[in-house]
């Protein structure tokens, strides 16, 4: 399903690109949190320092998660290209059509060579 082209989300790495951006602004206005937590915590004003250090609590919950997504995004970019370039490599060296079945058998772990059952052999192509 394609997107439009306006969209900021048109790949992996356009996302990756923006929960950087995100991580980045949420690190940056944790440390401004974090300053104004210290300036605040010497007032009287002790309802506004309780909700600042709420904030902050949730500013470090939300930078977690960031990071966690920004990797997750990375593991996909890698499994992507990884996949892609198996795609590739099996194209430049498609075996002729006789050897079908000498190619499915060298995917399978050698314990289970010979013994493949009817669902996972592979369908003759017409």
């Amino acid at each position: 399903m394609k997107q439009d082209p306006e969209s900021p989300f048109d790949s992996i790495e356009d996302a990756h690109d923006f929960m950087t951006l995100l991580a980045q602004t949420v690190f940056e206005t944790k440390l401004e949190i974090e300053a104004d937590v210290l300036h605040e915590s010497s007032g009287a004003f002790t309802r506004r320092a309780e909700a600042l250090k709420l904030a902050l609590y949730t500013l470090e919950k939300l930078e977690f998660h960031m990071l966690r997504s920004r990797r997750i995004l990375n593991d996909l970019r890698t499994l992507r290209r990884l996949l892609f370039e198996e795609r590739t490599a099996n194209a430049s060296k498609q075996l002729p059509k006789g050897h079908r079945k000498a190619e499915a058998d060298t995917l399978l772990p050698p314990t289970v060579k010979g013994a493949v059952p009817e669902r996972v052999r592979p369908v003759a192509r017409a």
